[in-house]
């Protein structure tokens, strides 16, 4: 029954799993609101390893980059595949998700204590980090709960997620309380990680898992990379500014405009790199596959916020003529994440297909020979190595839209990219 204004009322609607195969399925309102969360996270992760970076800590300020990053994508991923599943909209769907959100921008409000910590060299704060991952996790798990309540087909691995959830928040505090020295705090995350990597095939044990469904799935991991690629933009205004004279501005010279160009370009190179595979299409042809496409995306998502952090970095650097950064290391910053970028788009793709496609080899050498170019020329112009970085990242496009390989096609048995 409606309102006058022909809204329905919110009342509560059972768990009971979506239809996989529904027509039109798409993101939310509400997983959008949710996913802004993550751009405050994500830009606070990049933000302080470039900081680092400059100040000539370059190792802990990966360190704390790729931690963060793990922190903030398991959180994301898990709710993103329960939603997929079991999103009811409801209300009390609505304050769960809520609090995930609150656990979110705790971990992003974490993150600075954690990077300087690092930058000390003597442990790891991770105390207001993990209080906000419990706190995602704390509306995760009352989720599955209420699965397993209203959902009997679905019971048992809606049981085995909050349970395995549950036991590795019980690790991750005592990790946090035990406050170890640097070197034993990295030999127990290690384990504690690849626990969060193992719960999903843990709780579907023999189970059929849970009715997701493949596009809206597809959808959503295509905008969380629109949203890691802002990192790029943001990146390329810090350059552009470095090399305009900082705060005061200063002349359009050359190098300034190639620095914007490139800056802007290979942003733009990524995301139409990402978005010529059908990833939708892929899952709906392959489904087992799933927890293939879902983690592998945890390397995709980390390179694209890389990158935009190396153009941070590259701003940063020429803001600051005394930083300890040479041209090398600054053209290193963003050829190596977009090198691994490109790799392991088409490793998960060759994951869901079962081999890689056959033009792939090729065109990686191709970017890795440009890739390698850029960095040799940074020395002279560090205009010209970005320049030609954007170059690479535009090599899958440029063979893709001239005919040198067919699109994938969900009957094409060869299924070339």
């Amino acid at each position: 029954m409606s309102d006058a204004l022909g809204i329905s009322p919110h009342r509560r609607i059972p768990m009971a799993g979506r239809d996989p195969d529904e027509d039109g399925r798409a993101a939310t309102p509400l997983e959008l609101l949710y996913d802004l969360t993550f751009v405050v996270a994500i830009g606070a992760v990049a933000e302080q390893m470039a900081e680092l970076v400059v100040a000539g800590h370059t190792g802990t300020g990966i360190l704390g980059f790729v931690f963060g990053m793990w922190a903030i994508l398991l959180g994301w991923i898990n709710f993103t595949w329960l939603a997929s599943a079991f999103d009811t909209d409801d209300w009390v769907y609505r304050l769960w998700t809520m609090v995930q959100m609150v656990g979110v921008v705790i971990v992003a409000l974490g993150i600075v204590p954690m990077s300087h910590s690092l930058e000390e060299r003597d442990h790891l704060d991770t105390h207001l980090m993990v209080a906000g991952y419990v706190v995602m996790r704390v509306g995760l798990v009352a989720q599955w709960i209420r699965v397993s309540r209203e959902s009997p087909d679905f019971r048992s691995v809606a049981l085995r997620n909050a349970g395995w959830i549950l036991l590795a928040q019980v690790g991750w505090v005592v990790f946090t309380l035990l406050d170890l020295p640097l070197l034993p705090t990295f030999l127990v995350m290690v384990p504690l990680g690849v626990l969060e990597l193992l719960i999903a095939p843990l709780a579907q044990g023999r189970a059929n898992g849970t009715p997701w469904h493949r596009h809206h799935i597809a959808e959503r991991y295509g905008l969380l990379a629109i949203i890691a690629l802002g990192e790029g933009v943001v990146g390329t205004v810090a350059s552009s500014r470095g090399a305009l004279g900082g705060a005061t501005g200063g002349d359009w010279d050359l190098d300034a405009v190639v620095v914007l160009v490139s800056g802007v370009g290979l942003t733009f190179g990524l995301w139409w790199s990402y978005f010529l595979i059908p990833f939708g299409r892929l899952l709906h042809e392959h489904p087992t596959r799933g927890y293939v496409f879902g983690f592998g995306h945890i390397p995709i998502f980390i390179a694209i916020a890389a990158t935009g952090a190396g153009l941070h970095v590259a701003g940063l650097s020429l803001a600051e003529a005394g930083s300890g950064i040479g041209r090398v290391g600054i053209a290193l910053g963003v050829a190596v994440p977009v090198a691994a970028y490109l790799l392991v788009i088409d490793l998960v793709v060759g994951g869901i297909l079962g081999r890689l496609p056959r033009s792939k080899p090729l065109i990686l050498a191709g970017v890795l020979a440009v890739l390698g170019t850029a960095v040799a020329v940074s020395s002279a112009s560090l205009a010209a190595a970005l320049l030609l970085t954007m170059v690479a990242s535009f090599l899958p496009v440029l063979v893709h839209e001239l005919g040198g390989s067919r699109s994938l096609t969900a009957r094409d048995a060869s299924l070339e990219v």
